[in-house]
């Protein structure tokens, strides 16, 4: 079995590919169906005429949750690049495949989606500009394919090259020691532990006595299974679900690994570095980065004996924060901490136990007046002025020796305005305030998390102080901030069935009638009449990530508005107004409806009134405007 990706911009019909290839939504979570935006890892099972047979993997094409992408893209041998025809290469494409370019995609096929929502004519013109805009790409000779997941146009024609690919590629290493990376891990009532991810090398069998790193539990393979169906052994390529009772789900957390027990895990890797070009003015001696290694985000730096300023390859050491497993010749990818761009990529050498290496500076004595200060004042972030003056230092010294503290990790810096706080004392506040959300989603799972005043009142830390480390953290991607609401990075809310259930009968979507809305007081009515645990902080949680979006006294579905607004754009774009009758009878509603939400559309920048007609309004250099909620 081999491993395809999909990748692209979001809004571009990923998930719903997979799901007309496969029969398969791959979006897990209701909270995705109901936005139409995928947020996690999603994976369905291919199976073509020829008994070929994959795994698909489906990332989310939003940057806000690009370490999620990371985690499962480390799999991908296969590459389905998603282009939506009606828009185009976009930003999001092109990080990806600047992303994939380091990891292990061998092949890629360029899928042109909505190829329904343009003219006939006009699709060799769109198609000639796609080709043209990927160019320089990993992407620049592949196979391109018009499809629609709608009408069906095309997908036979994508599956036959899907299995002249996968012919084409070579299998991995079965003989290699098992490596799995995990990327999710939950429990199944009568089974306990479940963990998944894709076996990039190796071969694991029911019975096997393996090791998770790097927390160092072992883990004996009750069972496994390949996309619901059981198996006695699996071999490397293969996405395997394993049954681990003897472990926790609380000791276990995307980017462990289970692997066979020879590995051991370490902190710092002989590496094969390949900068981005356009990150070279970035690169210091030392540089503080976040890699990603199979499922795995890790804060850490890399140390150059000479900086890099040109040439595709340098040799590195890279230093983590925390230990990891990987095997030589593994690839891994490097972003910055803030912003969080791609820097570039490569492969792992060689581990080694060494704690520090040659091309490090030993800390200097201005160096540790200056953390003897930080250590000092605790988790009270403190100027560089009053810095300086309580290390006897004269500004611009103490500066410097920051800006090394902050480069080796042993300061953080903290914003608005800038301050510094040791990075002992950030760390275990950071750990704690990771513990106490992480024990909130697991009790109430619906939610986005916890506001700052509520960790305020649980820590006994004050909100301004505590307002500013928690920026620190979201900053460097510690931490998830969204809607005022702070979670776990990986914390995707998930309804329960009893809620799910709820809002399926709440708000139905009538396929005669595909844009009408609930009535918003009837949902809040209802919602008062049953006793679901949750249900309110559910119903916040679905309007503050535009999985619901309330309209006047209006509630939709987060997917029917965008159904509406595709409509509105591509009407405008052939009539260039409209008025509000016209979208009345396009989008089969009523005055009552249509007057409110074309007012929604308004406040929110994707049209214009003038008189008795609407217009779009000017598009930006990226592109038409887009959804906001």
């Amino acid at each position: 079995m081999h491993i395809i990706g999909t990748a692209g911009h979001v809004d571009h019909g990923k998930s719903a590919l997979v799901q007309a290839l496969t029969g398969t939504n791959p979006d897990r979570w209701l909270e995705e169906q109901l936005r139409g935006m995928t947020l996690d890892l999603g994976f369905a099972h291919l199976l073509l005429d020829d008994r070929i047979e994959a795994g698909i993997i489906d990332v989310p094409g939003h940057e806000r949750f690009l370490h999620n992408m990371l985690a499962g893209a480390a799999g991908m041998e296969l590459l389905l690049l998603v282009v939506a025809a009606n828009e185009g290469a976009k930003p999001q494409t092109y990080e990806h495949l600047a992303i994939l370019r380091y990891l292990n995609v061998r092949r890629t096929i360029v899928v042109v989606t909505k190829g329904d929502l343009v003219a006939t004519d006009d699709l060799p013109a769109v198609l000639v500009a796609i080709k043209e805009r990927l160019a320089q790409t990993i992407a620049a000779d592949a196979a391109v394919i018009v499809v629609s997941s709608v009408t069906g146009e095309g997908l036979d024609m994508l599956r036959a090259q899907i299995g002249r690919e996968l012919n084409a590629l070579q299998p991995r290493d079965a003989d290699a020691p098992a490596y799995l990376p995990i990327d999710r891990v939950f429990a199944l009532p009568g089974h306990g532990t479940i963990v998944t991810g894709t076996l990039m090398q190796g071969t694991i069998a029911v019975g096997d006595h393996l090791m998770l790193q790097p927390s160092g539990n072992s883990a004996r393979i009750r069972s496994l299974q390949v996309f619901g169906k059981s198996q006695q052994r699996v071999t490397a390529g293969t996405r395997v679900a394993a049954n681990i009772p003897s472990v926790a789900v609380a000791d276990i957390a995307r980017g462990e690994v289970l692997a066979s027990a020879q590995f051991e895990p370490a902190t710092t890797f002989a590496v094969q570095f390949v900068p981005l070009e356009d990150a070279l003015p970035l690169f210091r001696r030392r540089t503080a980065v976040k890699a990603y290694i199979g499922s795995a985000e890790l804060m850490g730096a890399l140390v150059f004996e000479q900086v890099p300023r040109d040439g595709p390859t340098v040799s590195a050491m890279l230093h983590l924060q925390h230990p990891t497993i990987v095997y030589p010749g593994a690839n891994f990818v490097i972003r910055r901490l803030s912003p969080k761009t791609l820097l570039g990529g490569g492969t792992i050498c060689a581990a080694t136990s060494t704690a520090e290496d040659r091309f490090l500076d030993s800390i200097s004595a201005d160096d540790l007046r200056i953390l003897a200060v930080l250590e000092a004042v605790g988790l009270e972030p403190i100027e560089l002025s009053k810095l300086a003056a309580a290390a006897n230092l004269r500004a611009e010294l103490a500066q410097e020796s920051l800006e090394r503290l902050v480069a080796q990790e042993r300061a953080v810096r903290i914003p608005r305005p800038q301050a510094y706080v040791a990075a002992t004392r950030a760390d275990a506040f950071l750990k704690d305030v990771v513990a106490r959300l992480e024990a909130h989603v697991r009790t109430e799972p619906w939610s986005m998390g916890m506001t700052s005043r509520a960790l305020s009142r649980m820590l006994g830390v004050a909100e301004p102080q505590l307002l500013r480390l928690l920026a620190a953290f979201a900053d460097d991607g510690k931490l998830a901030h969204r809607a005022g609401y702070y979670a776990p990075l990986d914390h995707v809310p998930a309804l329960t069935a009893e809620q799910r259930a709820f809002f399926d009968r709440a708000l139905p979507v009538d396929p005669k009638s595909p844009s009408s809305p609930a009535s918003f007081t009837d949902v809040a009515d209802q919602m008062r009449a049953v006793r679901i645990v949750g249900l309110s902080r559910a119903f916040d949680t679905l309007l503050l990530n535009g999985a619901l979006v309330k309209v006047g006294d209006d509630l939709y579905r987060g997917t029917q508005i965008k159904q509406i607004q595709r409509e509105l754009e591509r009407l405008l774009r052939e009539r260039h107004q409209i008025t509000m009758a016209e979208f009345r009878d396009l989008i089969g509603t009523s005055r009552k409806h249509a007057v409110p939400l074309l007012e929604w559309f308004d406040v929110r920048g994707i049209t214009v009134r003038s008189g008795d007609y609407r217009m779009l309004r000017s598009r930006d250099p990226a592109g038409s405007p887009t959804l906001s909620v």
